[in-house]
C-alpha cells in the first residue's frame, strides 16, 4: 500500500516509541537492526521524521540518538505519512485513473471509497502511543520473522 519509505518510517517511530525517552536515546544501528532496514536507508528515512521535530528528536554525540517525546507520541500515524508525502496515497483511484469519481468512477471506486473511509479514520484515529502499547502486549511485532 504505501512505499518502502513509509512502511520503514512506521516501523522505526513505533520502535523508538516503544524504546526511547529524552533520558534515553536509541541509536541508528539498532533501530535498523529491529525494523530490519539497511543503516543508510535508515538514515535517510529518520532525517525525514526528524525534521522541524515533527515526529521524532535526536541529540548529536556519543550519548546521543534519538527519542519521542510524550506529546508527539499522540499524534495520529497520519503525521508519519504525511511527513513522508504519502498522505495522499488513500485518496487516490485503487486503479491509478486520474479521473476517476463519483461521476466517473473506475469499476472498483464504489466498493473502495468505503474501505478508504475506513483507513483513512483509522490513520486519524490511531496514534503512535497506541502503536506502542500494541507492542507491550506483545501480540503484534514490528520485524519480519526470519526463515530458517
Amino acid at each position: 500500500m504505501f512505499s518502502k519509505s513509509t512502511e520503514y518510517a512506521l516501523r522505526a517511530t513505533i520502535y523508538i516509541a516503544q524504546k526511547s525517552s529524552e533520558e534515553h536515546k536509541v541509536g541508528l544501528a539498532e533501530i535498523s537492526a529491529a525494523i530490519d532496514s539497511p543503516p543508510s536507508f535508515t538514515a535517510k528515512i529518520l532525517q525525514a521524521l526528524r525534521k522541524d521535530n515533527k515526529i521524532i528528536r535526536s541529540v548529536p554525540g556519543p550519548n546521543g540518538g534519538f527519542y519521542i517525546t510524550e506529546k508527539a507520541k499522540n499524534l495520529p500515524v497520519h503525521a508519519i505519512l504525511k511527513v513522508m508525502g504519502e498522505d495522499d496515497v488513500l485518496n487516490k483511484c485503487v486503479l491509478g485513473l486520474d479521473k476517476c469519481s463519483e461521476a466517473k468512477p473506475c469499476p472498483m471506486h464504489s466498493e473502495y471509497k468505503f474501505i478508504k473511509a475506513q483507513l483513512l479514520e483509522l490513520f486519524d484515529r490511531k496514534t503512535i502511543l497506541d502503536l506502542e502499547n500494541d507492542i507491550k502486549t506483545g501480540e503484534v511485532f514490528i520485524k519480519n520473522s526470519r526463515k530458517k
